[in-house]
């Protein structure tokens, strides 16, 4: 199969612009759906500079608003004959943002984003995806789910479009974390149901990386000097692309399918005690995540949401 084409959400910064570089290098067809036109028509340029790969494509893409979606993937189903690799990488986390906000579509804007965006469009692409000899769907989760092995933790489905909007304290951290798992949710769903369709659908928990002098203005005066220390060891973000084209094009993971992947490139385990030193283990471990994720009730219930705030 000639030039393998690979989209890529959120691909003008970070890990995404790491990842693209990575696949254009190695002479893929790369699609960088970006918000910041402006900021990334720059970056187009050094990806095809840098990687001496003219094949770098910019489309537009808010992946908050369901209507930008859907312009993105006719656009993209217009220019392209099939889908090889859907990575899911573009993410909503503001360090200081202290209001609820809400989507075009009135979802709050980190679901919108983080996980009923990225559901949509596998769907919205699911037919150029079978195509392909060898599709692959990357969903991009994050440690911050170990908030889970808390028993009192839950996702807050009857506040995801407002309902106690100014009324419930509001925490960006914890819808982050709520809408990722949420994500991890829907990730081992649509891997049981595009099985069939011979997609693979995964996920890769995405651990410490060095943050960027833009997202870390963003942040509280604390957690601002708790990033720059963490950053003195922290990882470039290379490295987790590395990771992406991994899981994306190796023959270990060509038959692999609904699983969540750690840094090492191990498949994650639910816990099977989620109490006293196992949870701690649990905690500062890589290898288990919350049994919440694989509660059937969980899990119907985030994808029925999904289904129905992205029909029609």
């Amino acid at each position: 199969m000639k030039e393998k084409i690979v989209i890529i959400t959120g691909a003008n910064s970070g890990i995404g612009k790491a990842a693209a570089l990575k696949f254009a290098t190695e002479g893929f067809r790369v699609v960088m759906g970006c918000r910041n036109m402006e900021l990334s028509r720059v970056v187009q340029m050094e990806m095809i500079q840098g990687s001496n790969n003219m094949n770098v494509d910019l489309l537009e893409l808010d992946v908050s608003s369901f209507d930008s979606i859907h312009a993105f993937c006719g656009a993209f189903m217009k220019k392209y004959p099939r889908l090889d690799i859907l990575i899911h990488n573009a993410a909503y986390l503001n360090h200081g943002e202290k209001e609820y906000k809400l989507s075009p579509e009135h979802i709050e804007l980190t679901f919108a984003t983080n996980t009923f965006g990225p559901f949509l469009m596998t769907h919205l692409l699911r037919e150029h995806l079978e195509i392909s000899e060898d599709p692959r769907v990357l969903h991009a989760c994050t440690t911050n789910i170990k908030h889970f092995f808390d028993p009192k933790r839950k996702i807050d489905f009857d506040n995801l479009r407002g309902e106690f909007r100014g009324v419930r304290p509001f925490s960006v951290y914890k819808m982050y974390g709520d809408s990722k798992m949420a994500l991890l949710m829907l990730n081992f769903r649509l891997a049981e149901e595009l099985k069939e369709q011979g997609i693979k659908v995964n996920a890769l928990q995405i651990n410490r990386v060095k943050l960027s002098k833009e997202t870390m203005q963003k942040m509280s005066p604390l957690w601002k000097a708790l990033a720059r220390t963490q950053n003195l060891t922290n990882p470039l973000p290379a490295s987790m692309a590395d990771n992406y084209f991994h899981i994306c094009t190796s023959d270990e993971f060509k038959n692999v399918t609904g699983q969540l992947i750690n840094h090492r490139r191990e498949c994650v385990q639910p816990s099977t005690s989620e109490k006293g030193i196992a949870q701690l283990k649990n905690i500062f471990g890589s290898n288990r995540y919350p049994s919440y994720a694989v509660d059937t009730q969980n899990i119907d219930r985030i994808w029925n949401l999904a289904t129905a705030l992205t029909e029609g």
